[in-house]
């Protein structure tokens, strides 16, 4: 049985295995919804402020054309600092723009079929909400990384699967595949999924919405990674 069909997880579950010690934990930054002119510009501030893994364009209901406009500046942004540029969902979008990967929700389409279109180079990460048993479809499907979560609540979109930081001791006591943790995550509350075991961290409006700005907050989220 899996947790969907109500078997919860020991918290404590990875504390019965000895765990390699894992590199740093890092962000892994994901477009707000929507873009204006000056974004841009707020990404490379971003960017700049600590370090960065990965930025994920995620812009939802617009059509291609006008994201891989909206993509074109932001790519080379991520270039210029050797950022990995993931594109959400598409992975016909993902080869037509030549990013380093694609981040597929459940029906967004196979791993294996993003490998093939998208080169074995290509990051491939699958949304796997609460479920062990998704996961490890993922793994065996070829997925660079797992994302997992929402660990909190989140206004950045709507969150019908909750996860718990256990989850993320279970699969890195599993699988040396990476995992991002992901929904409702601030410097604040960002401890306890770091100290659980998570590589990323993918977080969005507690970047952009930050009142002391997007480099503030980088900086406050480069604190939090720098405790494992």
């Amino acid at each position: 049985m899996t947790e969907e069909e109500g078997i919860a997880l020991d918290p404590h579950f990875a504390d019965r295995f000895e765990r390699e010690e894992k590199p740093p934990c890092q962000l892994y930054l994901i477009s707000p919804p929507a873009l204006d002119d000056s974004f841009a510009g707020r990404l490379a501030v971003a960017l700049d402020a600590a370090p960065v893994a990965a930025f994920q364009l995620r812009l939802k209901g617009i059509d291609e054309h006008a994201v891989a406009a909206a993509a074109a500046p932001l790519q080379r942004i991520c270039a210029d600092r050797d950022v990995a540029f993931i594109i959400n969902d598409s992975i016909a979008l993902a080869k037509r723009l030549g990013a380093d990967g694609v981040h597929l929700g459940q029906e967004d389409g196979d791993p294996r079929e993003a490998r093939e279109v998208l080169g074995r180079e290509a990051q491939i990460g699958v949304t796997c909400h609460a479920s062990r048993h998704l996961a490890m479809e993922a793994g065996e499907a070829g997925a660079d990384y797992v994302a997992f979560g929402a660990f909190y609540a989140t206004a950045t979109k709507e969150a019908r699967f909750h996860a718990e930081p256990a989850i993320l001791s279970w699969w890195g006591t599993l699988s040396g595949i990476p995992s991002v943790a992901i929904g409702g995550i601030t410097p604040a509350n960002a401890a306890p999924l770091v100290e659980a075991g998570a590589d990323f961290l993918a977080v969005s409006g507690a970047v952009w919405n930050d009142p002391d700005g997007e480099a503030a907050a980088v900086r406050k989220f480069a604190g939090v990674l720098a405790q494992r």
